[in-house]
């Protein structure tokens, strides 16, 4: 059913046969590149042109797309971390026990993201901060690169004024106008597993934000440095300790090429049980679930909730030494280039379970059905949260179990008990 003008614009790192090949599976399409189809999987620019006023264009019922409009509201580093800390303020205001703080005045609930100021705009308060520990070490970024690309480490304030500085004014000046950053403390105490940094790459599927229904995919992966992790500021400029991603690490001469640095979450899940206990590790998992849903709680009410998109995003997680996981930021369009093969196989089972959520059954889309799909379609992803349910069992009451209490999954136990313990916010 070839009901669409203009053809398929791809992401440019998926592989387009695994695509082709699940489109052709549910009997949709031919395998032509120069076939138009009613599904669209599209890069995020053209998203935006898709959803631009000027070209004035209206997608009709039976035809859906893998992007929200304004997804960059979540997956730009500065506005994800803009809209956390609004959706803080706003959690105040209303008294919310979400909003609670310890007496150093540090959230003790909504305390995810690494303490981060925009530049240019906050460099004064920037400075303010890092004149308080000035031995602390410091990660810039630039708000709209991926991949680890113009990524840099820095201790001291000169290694910033170098970078840009206008010395009469004595005020922050970007070398661009265009390009903003980003600098947040880094997390100079990770996790290490045999001496080496490494974090989580998870996927969430949003199929709606108004009333917010999302789902985790089980199949997440740990991403590995090459090098082993110091500290010392010898090593600052070396990002094959310091940065995980793939397209960095590739690179690197102790690559390896079979399993790519990566463990799936289930290892690491199996490492942790051994080596800290299971309950620690329950509640850890427990945490980085909490952690999404409140990020997609925090830019719900201003995203574009067009009936027309879903959208599967790639969370980037980071986990201390004291077992506390950090957001570090979300990515809209994860990478689908498959480096193993396990990657391939892990990816193909992704895209495939995506589709079976997006578009259940193969059949023709339909933007007004209510994206609730049947249990036995979901695959590898089960439900995170589902708004609508929680609302009408009474349980959305935002709270949250104080530390040391079990906050797991539906159905999850109490150690003490033996009963079963429902999360607040499932």
């Amino acid at each position: 059913f070839r009901i669409m003008a203009g053809k398929v614009k791809w992401v440019t790192d998926i592989e387009k046969s695994v695509l082709i090949n699940n489109f052709e599976k549910r009997g949709w399409i031919q395998v032509a590149e120069n076939e138009d189809w009613n599904f669209y999987w599209m890069s995020v620019q053209t998203i935006r042109n898709v959803f631009s006023v000027e070209t004035g264009y209206r997608l009709s019922d039976d035809q859906i797309v893998n992007h929200f409009p304004n997804h960059y509201e979540l997956t730009r580093k500065d506005l994800m971390v803009k809209n956390i800390k609004r959706y803080r303020k706003e959690l105040e205001k209303e008294g919310s026990p979400l909003a609670e703080k310890d007496e150093n005045g540090k959230y003790i609930y909504l305390d995810f993201v690494p303490v981060t100021f925009m530049l240019p705009a906050d460099y004064n308060l920037f400075v303010e901060e890092f004149r308080k520990n000035p031995s602390s070490t410091w990660i810039m970024k630039p708000c709209g690169k991926a991949q680890g690309k113009g990524i840099f480490l820095i201790k001291k304030l000169s290694q910033i004024k170098k970078w840009s500085r206008d010395s009469k004014t004595s005020s922050f000046v970007s070398q661009s106008s265009k390009e903003a950053y980003v600098i947040s403390l880094y997390i100079n105490n990770p996790l290490l597993i045999g001496g080496k940094k490494f974090d989580l790459r998870l996927y969430v599927l949003v199929s709606t934000y108004r009333p917010l229904r999302c789902y985790m995919y089980k199949l997440g992966f740990c991403r590995f440095c090459t090098v082993k992790y110091t500290p010392s500021t010898s090593e600052l400029d070396n990002m094959f300790v310091h940065l995980t991603n793939v397209a960095i690490q590739k690179h690197g001469d102790d690559y390896n090429h079979i399993h790519g640095g990566k463990w799936t979450v289930s290892n690491l899940r199996l490492y942790l049980e051994s080596t800290r206990g299971k309950e620690v590790t329950n509640k850890l998992f427990d945490e980085i679930h909490w952690i999404i849903v409140q990020s997609l709680k925090a830019v719900a009410p201003v995203m574009n909730n067009d009936k027309h998109c879903f959208e599967c995003y790639g969370y980037d997680i980071i986990i201390d030494d004291k077992l506390k996981p950090w957001l570090i930021e979300v990515n809209a369009s994860p990478s689908l280039t498959s480096s193993t093969a396990n990657d391939r196989i892990l990816k193909y089972n992704l895209i495939n379970d995506t589709l079976n959520i997006a578009v259940p059954n193969g059949e023709i889309p339909d933007c007004k059905w209510n994206k609730s799909p049947p249990k036995e379609v979901l695959g590898n992803y089960e439900v995170l949260y589902d708004e609508e349910m929680a609302q009408s069992d009474g349980t959305d009451r935002d709270l949250r179990g104080r530390p040391g209490q079990p906050t797991g999954v539906k159905g999850s136990r109490a150690r003490d008990s033996g009963k079963p313990v429902l999360t607040t916010w499932k």
